[in-house]
């Protein structure tokens, strides 16, 4: 047998060393036959290495295969050639040597063999170097797709779903058949890895994400601890709030394409506990966050909790004590006018979503804490009261019912293309910038 850097392989180490485990037995036990099969692959030259153009033509020489093939067929009866040559198998899987890795399974390499030190399998190893083919070569021989690491028990697809650059391995694996709503021992699926590792701003899972909901991903996923599909994209918008204008512009467009995705898969921003509802975050600072509000809203989000009604939480009151909270401190006139502009726009969103206005029960707004406009505030807070308990305007009772035809939500686009005055599409489209719109 050959020599290594630790000596010569052999039974009479091992009596000698008879503690060794984990990395050190790779040391002492079968690192010579790995270092010999990563030699004749020129995988061991760090130097020829950064001279190649890319790793695949590594290991791809007839010649070095042929070589790898002959210490192999001397070698199968040695001690510890199991572990060597799962071990190589390894390392030719983080560098997407299919065809290394083709001869090294033909000659007894376990697909199951963990990695002493990280105790990733050589399937998850593919996935975190972002090899495709090597994926697929693996589960093709065997390997167990949904098998989780021993340490963080992630899934070949949770490592996938967690970085854009491993995006070609997600899609891999779930043509493979993956099972795309696999969760670990604390409830958390793929999409809840790709949503929870997303920051916004540097790492945008995007196209992961959707991936995963076209492959049937479950949009109610819940861990354990209550984090759902939207719990990532609230805490996002809260941070956003204290960033640079433009982190903020980054995040908040992130959280929009998401929650785009979200709501056509059925998602439900609107559900209970509050803290878990998207609806209710934007609800509660639409002056951040209106346009991802108005989304909600045109698509027919709940303006109250969907499981109990304004009883637990209302939208009307959250625009109002939002109104009342900015309107509170000194800021210019172009401030007052933008907020309560859209404050008045939310307040017809919410009314238009439906011919009976739900409100909580003895409502009433306090606006002596506004030290500006107040009195719009409460102006405002009359009309709505008003129209619980009189007959509606037969305009907005139309309003009502043609958006209500023009469903499955959104219905900006549809509103836009009916052969109306423009007059008439702002009023349905609820527009208040459109030029003429207050003379309707």
């Amino acid at each position: 047998p050959s020599e290594g850097p630790a000596g010569p392989r052999g039974p009479a180490l091992c009596v000698g060393m008879p503690f060794l485990h984990g990395f050190r037995r790779i040391i002492f036990e079968y690192q010579p036959l790995v270092d010999e099969i990563l030699g004749l692959l020129a995988l061991q030259d760090a130097a020829r290495r950064s001279e190649l153009e890319s790793p695949a033509c590594l290991g791809s020489d007839r010649s070095q295969l042929s070589a790898v093939r002959r210490v192999l067929e001397r070698e199968t009866h040695s001690p510890f050639y199991q572990e060597g040559v799962s071990y190589a198998l390894l390392k030719v899987t983080e560098l997407g040597l299919v065809t290394a890795a083709e001869i090294l399974l033909e000659f007894g390499a376990d697909l199951s063999f963990e990695d002493p030190v990280t105790y990733y399998t050589p399937l998850h190893i593919a996935v975190l170097r972002n090899q495709p083919d090597v994926v697929e070569l693996l589960v093709r021989h065997g390997a167990d797709i949904n098998r989780r690491d021993r340490i963080h028990e992630s899934s070949p697809l949770d490592l996938a779903s967690e970085e854009p650059e491993r995006l070609s391995c997600l899609q891999r694996l779930l043509q493979l058949g993956a099972d795309v709503n696999a969760a670990d021992k604390n409830g958390k699926t793929a999409l809840l890895h790709a949503l929870a590792s997303s920051d916004g701003v540097q790492i945008h899972n995007t196209e992961s994400i959707r991936l995963l909901l076209e492959g049937g991903a479950d949009v109610r996923a819940t861990t354990k601890d209550g984090d759902t599909v939207f719990t990532s994209l609230i805490f996002l918008l809260g941070e956003g709030v204290c960033s640079s204008t433009e982190e903020a512009r980054v995040t908040n467009g992130f959280c929009f394409r998401v929650a785009q995705l979200l709501l056509a898969h059925g998602a439900n921003p609107s559900e209970c506990p509050a803290p878990e509802s998207l609806t209710h975050l934007c609800l509660s600072n639409f002056k951040y966050h209106f346009a991802l509000l108005r989304f909600l809203l045109e698509s027919g989000a709940a303006y109250n909790c969907c499981l109990h009604g304004p009883a637990c939480w209302s939208g009307f009151q959250l625009v109002f004590e939002c109104l009342c909270s900015h309107l509170s401190v000194s800021e210019d006139a172009s401030f007052y006018t933008d907020l309560l502009q859209k404050g008045q726009t939310l307040l017809e969103l919410m009314m238009a979503s439906s011919q009976a206005i739900r409100l909580p029960s003895n409502f009433e707004v306090n606006t002596s804490s506004c030290r500006y406009h107040g009195d719009k505030v409460r102006t405002l807070f009359c009309s709505l009261k008003q129209l619980e308990h009189t007959p509606q305007a037969l305009k907005h009772l139309c309003r009502v019912f043609i958006r209500q035809r023009l469903k499955p939500w959104p219905v900006d686009v549809k509103i836009k293309a009916l052969p109306l005055p423009d007059r008439l599409k702002w009023y349905l489209l609820i527009d208040h910038a459109a030029v003429g719109h207050e003379d309707l």
